[in-house]
C-alpha cells in the first residue's frame, strides 16, 4: 500500500510530460525554450539528488522527503497557472526540479531495504510497472482533456490535484524501516564471494593447475558512464519528442488529441517491460540483457530517421510503434540498473544513481531542442542519428562494465 501515493504522483508528471513542451510553445516559447526548461531542471536536480539521497541515508527518515517532495510538486504546479511569461515558467520549474527528486532516492531504499537482494529486480519492476500504469493513466487524462478543449489552467489545477492527493496517501500509508541492514548484508556477501573466488584462483595456481579464468571486479566507472551515456541519448531524443509528434499529426490531418494517444502507446509499452523484468527476477542474465537493449534502442532511433522518409500517417504509426517498443526496453533496463546500482553504490550515495541520470538528461534535455532547432528542416534527422549514435557508445562502456 505504501506505493499508492507515488501512483497519484506520476499520473500528475504523466499529464505535465506532453502538455507542458506543447503549453510553452503556446505561450510563444520555441525549441530551445523548452530545451533550456528540461536541461535547467536536471542540472539543479544534480546537487538536489545528493543532498536528498545523503540525508535520508543520514537521518534514516525517508518519509519525510517523499513528502516534501509530492506537496512541493502540488504548490508550484499550482502557482504556474498564475506564470505571465516563459522566462519565469522556465525558473519556477527548475525550482520545482530540486524539490521534486527528494522521493527519488528514498523510495529506491525503501525498495532495497523491505526485501530480500534476490527479489530487488521483482519489487522493481512491480513498482516501476505500477506507477507507470499512473503515468499511462495521466497521459489519458491529457487525451481527453485536449479532445474535450478545457485549457491550460485546467490542466495546471489537475496536475497540482494529483499531487497533494499523492502527498495525503504516502502521509497515511509509508513508513521507515525499523531496521536497515539489507544494503549492508548485501555488501558484505559481494565482498566475501570475491575474495573467495580470489582464494580459489590462487589454489588452483600454486597447485600448478592450468587456470583460464580471471579474478575481475565489476568496473563501475564504465557503469557510471554506461548510465550517463545512455541517459543522454534518451533525453536527446524524448525532449524534443512532443513536439516531433504533433508536427506529424498535424501533417496527418489528424486530432491533437492523437500526440497524447501515442505516448499512452509508449507508456503501455513500458508497462509491458516491467511485467516481464519482473517476472525473469533472480536470474543471472541481468548484465548481458542491458547490452541487447541499448543496442535495440540505438537501432529504433535510426528507425525514427526511416519514418522522418514516409508521409503523413505511414510517418505517425512507425513512430508510434517505435515509441512503444523504445517504452518496452527502458523499462527492463531501469529495473536491471537500479538493482545493479543498490549493490555497488554504498550507503549514503543512494541518490548517486539519480546524479548520473540527471547528468546525461540535463545534457541532453538542452541538445535534443537545439539540434531540432538549429538545423532546420533536418533538424530531428539529426537529433536521431545523435542518439542513436550515443546509444552505440552506451552499449560500449555497459561490455567494458
Amino acid at each position: 500500500m505504501w506505493r499508492i501515493g507515488f501512483f497519484f504522483h506520476e499520473m500528475g508528471f504523466g499529464l505535465l510530460s506532453v502538455f507542458l513542451p506543447l503549453y510553452v510553445l503556446s505561450r510563444g516559447g520555441s525549441l530551445v525554450d523548452i530545451g533550456i526548461m528540461a536541461s535547467l531542471a536536471l542540472l539543479l536536480a544534480i546537487p538536489g539528488s545528493f543532498l536528498w539521497g545523503y540525508l535520508c541515508d543520514k537521518t534514516r527518515r525517508y518519509k519525510l522527503y517523499i513528502l516534501i517532495s509530492f506537496s512541493a510538486s502540488a504548490a508550484i504546479l499550482y502557482l504556474f497557472t498564475y506564470v505571465p511569461s516563459v522566462t519565469l515558467l522556465i525558473v519556477l520549474y527548475g525550482v520545482m526540479s530540486i524539490l521534486h527528486v527528494a522521493h527519488e532516492a528514498p523510495k529506491n531504499v525503501l525498495i532495497a531495504e523491505l526485501y530480500s537482494r534476490p527479489d530487488w529486480e521483482k519489487h522493481f519492476a512491480f513498482y516501476e510497472g505500477f506507477t507507470e500504469g499512473g503515468w499511462l493513466i495521466g497521459l489519458l487524462l491529457g487525451f481527453f482533456m485536449s479532445t474535450y478543449q478545457l485549457g491550460p489552467a485546467n490542466t495546471l489545477f489537475v496536475c497540482s490535484g494529483l499531487n497533494l492527493v499523492a502527498f495525503v496517501l504516502s502521509a497515511i500509508f509509508v513508513r521507515d524501516p525499523a531496521l536497515l541492514f539489507e544494503r549492508s548484508l548485501v555488501s558484505i556477501e559481494r565482498t566475501v564471494d570475491f575474495a573467495s573466488h580470489g582464494l580459489f584462483v590462487a589454489s588452483r595456481v600454486l597447485d600448478g593447475s592450468s587456470m583460464t579464468e580471471k579474478l575481475r571486479r565489476e568496473n563501475v566507472t564504465a557503469f557510471c558512464c554506461g548510465l550517463i551515456l545512455f541517459s543522454l541519448a534518451t533525453s536527446i531524443l524524448f525532449t524534443p519528442m512532443p513536439v516531433f509528434i504533433s508536427q506529424q499529426v498535424q501533417i496527418a490531418g489528424l486530432p491533437a488529441a492523437v500526440v497524447f494517444a501515442i505516448f499512452v502507446l509508449n507508456s503501455a509499452g513500458g508497462v509491458a517491460g516491467y511485467v516481464l523484468a519482473g517476472s525473469r527476477s533472480g536470474r543471472s542474465t541481468n548484465k548481458s540483457v542491458l547490452g541487447r537493449m541499448i543496442l535495440f534502442r540505438s537501432l529504433f532511433a535510426f528507425l525514427l530517421v526511416v519514418a522522418l522518409g514516409m508521409s503523413g500517417l505511414a510517418t505517425v504509426g512507425l513512430a508510434a510503434v517505435v515509441l512503444i517498443l523504445m517504452g518496452f526496453l527502458y523499462a527492463v533496463f531501469l529495473v536491471y540498473t537500479l538493482s545493479l546500482s543498490m549493490e555497488i553504490m554504498p550507503a549514503g550515495k543512494s541518490g548517486l544513481f539519480n546524479v548520473l541520470a540527471g547528468v546525461g538528461g540535463a545534457c541532453g534535455s538542452f541538445l535534443g531542442p537545439f539540434i531540432a532547432q538549429f538545423f532546420g528542416a533536418s533538424g530531428f534527422l539529426s537529433v536521431f542519428i545523435a542518439a542513436g549514435v550515443i546509444f552505440l557508445l552506451a552499449y560500449v562502456a555497459f561490455r567494458i562494465y
